[in-house]
């Protein structure tokens, strides 16, 4: 991720009296690793120093609170790109494809089915706090308010998480009290939001962006994260039961050693990207009723359905089979 995405996470912790150092030594992390913003961050590390914020702040909400400060910036290079779009409905096309660009802690789908629109955000690192999600559709929300010029507010929000926080702070910057212990997060909002224009964009300079992005795209593709390789070679290996760590080691034109130090440094591991990737393919698959659990089993990667049924349990907290009813 971007050193840009983690700088709304330390100007809530400074507006609780805990400095960056305070903020790194709580996450366990390297003293002085904050002194200077840096360029990219481990998304690890991120999630860690989220965890220590909210623990430090005694904040229940310090994820809505981070999210209530993003900015156009903290988007870095699609960030600019969302404000010459024509319309929300192209702003969230552009969203899926590149916001990989400022982070890589999860996904945006979009779906619509009649005048019901509904926007997700599937987690690569489903074992994080709920700070994480929340952060991130807090910040939809102010960012999309902020580009309407008028508030935004979704019909309906439903976290996959549990929560005992007070409700009023999520009414205040979500618009309305969420769910809990859903499927999935995901926030319902009317259709008609996809052609409303976006205010004063310039769209003749989207073409100039949108090239930059995906200059930005190819380089990260090409030589940049090595999170993104690996999780590129798993996808492509998964249904043909390939994924082991020596084989993608191989692919990738690394000795097994030299991979995992790489993806260590990257604040990572292989099966953090395995189970990631599984996970994101997991819920896609289970969302098309004509696949049958051993079939999902199959596409994943997995030798047995139990074994595909035990590990989205740790996943999700849910059997695969409960998961799907309620999401269908």
């Amino acid at each position: 991720m971007t050193g840009a995405y983690l700088q709304p996470l330390l100007e809530t912790a400074a507006e609780h009296q805990v400095g960056a150092e305070e903020l790194a030594a709580g996450a366990g992390l390297a003293p002085g690793l904050l002194g200077v913003l840096p360029e990219t961050l481990p998304a690890r590390h991120y999630i860690a120093l989220l965890d220590a914020g909210a623990r430090l702040a005694n904040d229940p909400h310090f994820g809505l609170h981070v999210g209530e400060k993003v900015r156009p910036g903290t988007f870095s290079a699609y960030g600019m790109m969302l404000l010459a779009c024509s319309d929300f409905g192209q702003a969230l096309s552009q969203t899926r494809r590149y916001e990989q660009l400022a982070h890589d802690l999860g996904r945006t789908r979009v779906t619509v089915n009649g005048a019901d629109a509904v926007y997700g955000w599937d987690s690569h690192y489903p074992q994080a706090s709920r700070h994480l999600v929340e952060s991130v559709f807090a910040g939809i929300r102010v960012f999309g308010s902020w580009l309407a010029g008028r508030p935004l507010t979704p019909s309906r929000v439903a976290f996959a998480h549990e929560s005992n926080a007070s409700l009023g702070e999520y009414r205040r910057i979500l618009g309305v009290a969420p769910e809990f212990g859903a499927p999935s997060n995901a926030a319902h909002f009317d259709a008609a939001i996809l052609s409303l224009p976006v205010p004063n964009a310039d769209v003749s300079l989207y073409p100039l962006l949108r090239q930059h992005a995906e200059r930005l795209l190819g380089e990260r593709a090409q030589g940049g994260g090595v999170v993104e390789q690996v999780r590129a070679a798993v996808l492509r290996r998964l249904p043909n039961n390939g994924v082991r760590l020596a084989v993608v080691a191989e692919d990738l034109g690394m000795s097994v050693r030299t991979l995992q130090r790489k993806l260590a440094e990257a604040g990572s591991s292989f099966q953090q990207v395995l189970d990631g990737a599984r996970y994101t393919l997991a819920r896609d698959y289970l969302r098309q009723r004509e696949l049958s659990l051993v079939d999902i089993a199959f596409l994943l990667g997995f030798q047995e359905q139990s074994a595909f049924t035990h590990a989205f349990r740790e996943w999700s907290g849910m059997n695969p089979s409960s998961w799907r009813e309620q999401a269908l």
